[in-house]
């Protein structure tokens, strides 16, 4: 009876990740360089003094027309040195405006306050979004932007890594990139079921009409909010290339516990994902029950089909890793399918009992 659950779960975890694959390889037209119109980038930096010199400076090198970019920094109530860095920093560089989280919008807080505070600000027909953390490539602004080739591209999302200066690290690093190619995969099909705010962009227009922030039901993963919102519209494109130049790095978590906090915040806000959200967690989570039930029931059906499963996650991997110029290490690899068994069975576990999340010194 085991080997017959374990082998449908597979069965059907094998076929979405099939699906994930044929949306992550599809390609889009791009405008050219001098079609690109005017962009405004928004970081929402809180009690970042350890990050923010590298943002800022990856920002301030990236290749885009003089003159249609906007560059805003909102200083989130930094208790840290945060604001006086991004002040001495900004002094000088015109495309560059930096903003204090003050005004009260509706009913927001935290991280969506600073954001719709700096969208306020924004003059760019296209906002972008990444986090205080992160460093993007060069090209990442204007490789998002390019697929904004018609009025009814909406939303584009890009691939985010982390720095691989640990185990620890390339480990989170594989969990990224595994969950934003399963993100680009069911985006780029028709169905949006995650995204990530750190290497996001939207069309301002398409904002607007949405009523903004404000007008959404508040959630700890704003960027996925307002991907649904959009969405339900029924009338706009929203794509997922997976594009080297429009890679972001980001600074992975320094322990488990704050592995553990932002796992939680995303699976709280995964709570609001739709019937093909939930089914999709549902085959990942028996297919990984299976998997930890396998030393107990030996047999040599059970061990192909556990090892069936780590194939399909590597072969659905390698390629991706190629395309976006990143090195895919066996070991890391290996590392990232025991924690994702791990992970996937106890977060369930987590939430029917706890569903606060903290983050940035904040309680939800």
């Amino acid at each position: 009876m085991f080997e017959i659950i374990f082998l449908i779960a597979v069965s059907f975890y094998f076929i979405q990740t099939v699906l994930f694959t044929m949306g992550a390889v599809k390609t889009y037209p791009k405008l050219r360089d001098d079609e690109l119109p005017t962009v405004s980038v928004i970081v929402a930096a809180r009690d970042e003094e350890e990050n923010i010199q590298n943002c800022l400076t990856s920002l301030n090198n990236l290749n885009y027309p003089e003159g249609k970019i906007q560059i805003i920094i909102v200083d989130d109530k930094s208790t840290d040195s945060t604001g006086e860095i991004v002040n001495e920093f900004i002094k000088d560089k015109a495309k560059f405006l930096m903003v204090v989280t003050q005004k009260n919008i509706g009913e927001l807080k935290g991280k969506t306050l600073a954001i719709a505070n700096g969208i306020e600000q924004a003059t760019g027909e296209i906002i972008m979004t990444t986090d205080a953390d992160c460093v993007v490539a060069p090209d990442w602004a204007k490789t998002m932007v390019s697929y904004y080739t018609s009025n009814d591209v909406a939303i584009v999302n890009g691939m985010t890594n982390q720095q691989e200066h640990s185990s620890f690290a390339a480990m989170q690093s594989v969990d990224f990139i595994y969950l934003l190619t399963v993100a680009s995969g069911s985006m780029n099909m028709g169905k949006p079921l995650s995204c990530i705010g750190n290497n996001m962009s939207y069309r301002r227009s398409v904002y607007d009409e949405i009523g903004g922030y404000a007008a959404l039901k508040f959630s700890v993963t704003e960027d996925f909010n307002l991907l649904m919102a959009t969405h339900e519209l029924k009338k706009y494109k929203i794509i997922y290339p997976v594009d080297p130049g429009a890679l972001v790095t980001s600074k992975p978590c320094s322990t488990f516990k704050s592995l553990y906090k932002q796992k939680k915040r995303w699976s709280v806000g995964g709570l609001e994902s739709d019937i093909i959200g939930y089914l999709v967690m549902t085959t990942a989570f028996i297919t990984h029950v299976s998997m930890m039930l396998t030393p107990f029931l030996y047999s040599t059906s059970v061990l192909l089909l556990f090892a069936f499963k780590v194939f399909i996650d590597y072969f659905f991997l390698a390629p991706v890793y190629r395309k976006l110029n990143l090195k895919f290490k066996l070991k890391d690899f290996l590392i990232f399918e025991f924690y994702f068994i791990l992970y996937v069975l106890i977060v369930p576990f987590i939430l029917l009992f706890d569903r606060k999340v903290e983050w940035k010194g904040r309680k939800y």
